[in-house]
């Protein structure tokens, strides 16, 4: 497809930005658009999922039958069936008419199915007749119906994991998922962040009446770097609150900062060379980043705390953080105070002991132990990784939100790595 056709598409459903990532996702809509196939977009929350049934809708040859968009986790679980393929009067209390469901209503057209992976397991056998057969029964009914019909979904759950755990039937996903669409987060298209914002920018400025609210380049490095963790609809609602409160148009850098919540400023993979700050990272692999610093911060500690001693020098330490050997002074305010060359501070086994002893005469003599050192078994990665989650649920009391932003990862990611790892027993 050409990037003039994909411009086109983009001016006629309101869509910003020129990355790679997201012209491919048009590119893919609509070519799959005048096919029957079924097409499965996956995605953060808040990346813009809703258009691309629009795109493929309006691209078939159902362009001008029905299109209905349902929110399959906003309704509740008891009338999901209801509301997807109707009832019959009298089916179950309240039901005092016959309703067409919405496979029903969309007969000859498109149905977009929004937060699929919400859908009851009940619900599901239903969905996968429809889509293998084009039938379906309404509540409290044992008549058949035909439906012809054109289903696109979407989801932002780990639909792999879902299965896995058994919320997710895996036949309906590959039914679902004949064609997959996946529409890139807003940190992975770091050249379109501030194109959008001046777009929220001027739409706001014509909302409220207003001149619009321009960035200096240091704010803009600001906005670039940002993690974005609510995708597009999080950068709309900063932008807004900007327009609305700043009474300055031009919004530096130390003001930008104050409309970021602290806990997604900035995340690793925004610190690294250039020449990596466009590759995402997964969730895993910032908790073993987050265990190396942690190690290196305590090897460099450890060195400059072992030169120290063997150079003589009196060192201070706390009590809970290391093994101390016979010899060591305990004060008062719960330190350690070392006073020998060699060997008092010891990170696990001392490899030598100092004791002194006075002998008949009250002269005072150093017994000198030397021990085995033995050579511990080296850590991988996925040890440190659950010696890290294992150390912030002891910080925080085993709250698993405090602990997930602790470890800069989200809750799911979290609770699938307790499992994984035998910690919720």
């Amino acid at each position: 497809m050409q990037q003039a056709e994909i411009q086109l598409v983009k001016q006629r459903f309101g869509m910003i930005g020129n990355s790679e990532a997201l012209n491919r996702a048009i590119d893919i809509a609509v070519q799959v658009a005048p096919t029957d196939l079924s097409v499965l977009i996956t995605g953060e929350s808040g990346v813009g999922k809703e258009n691309f049934p629009q795109i493929i809708h309006y691209y078939s040859h159902r362009k001008h039958g029905p299109y209905i968009a349902v929110n399959c986790g906003a309704i509740p679980e008891g009338t999901i069936d209801s509301e997807l393929f109707g009832h019959e009067k009298g089916s179950f209390t309240g039901a005092t008419a016959d309703r067409k469901g919405y496979f029903e209503v969309a007969d000859g057209g498109t149905i977009f199915l929004d937060e699929v992976g919400e859908l009851p397991l009940s619900t599901q056998v239903r969905l996968l007749r429809v889509l293998e057969t084009g039938e379906f029964i309404k509540v409290g009914s044992s008549k058949t119906q035909k439906t012809n019909v054109r289903v696109v979904a979407a989801t932002n759950l780990n639909m792999s994991q879902a299965i896995r755990d058994g919320r997710f039937r895996e036949d309906l996903y590959y039914r679902l998922n004949t064609v997959p669409i996946h529409i890139p987060p807003l940190r992975e298209r770091k050249e379109d962040i501030v194109l959008l914002f001046r777009k929220f920018s001027a739409d706001f400025a014509e909302k409220y009446n207003m001149p619009p609210v321009r960035l200096t380049e240091g704010a803009k490095a600001v906005l670039t770097a940002y993690y974005w963790n609510g995708n597009i609809r999080q950068l709309k609602n900063i932008t807004e609150q900007i327009s609305v409160i700043e009474q300055k148009r031009e919004v530096d850098e130390m003001t930008l900062r104050t409309y970021l919540p602290k806990d997604d400023v900035e995340r690793l993979p925004a610190l690294l060379s250039p020449r990596h700050d466009q590759k995402t990272f997964s969730d895993e692999r910032e908790i073993l980043y987050q265990v190396l610093f942690d190690m290196k911060k305590d090897m460099n500690d450890l060195k400059a705390l072992v030169h120290d001693i063997m150079n003589g020098q009196p060192v201070e330490v706390k009590r809970d953080d290391l093994h101390y050997a016979p010899s060591t002074i305990i004060n008062r305010d719960d330190t350690i105070l070392t006073t020998h060359n060699a060997v008092d501070y010891v990170p696990e086994k001392p490899a030598v002991e100092v004791t002194r002893y006075a002998d008949d005469a009250g002269r005072f003599h150093d017994e000198v132990e030397y021990q085995e050192v033995v050579e511990q078994k080296p850590m991988t990665l996925q040890d440190m990784e659950k010696q890290m989650i294992v150390k912030t649920l002891e910080k925080y009391k085993g709250r698993r939100k405090a602990a997930a932003a602790e470890l800069q990862i989200s809750e799911r990611t979290l609770y699938r790595k307790i499992k994984e790892y035998g910690l919720d027993q």
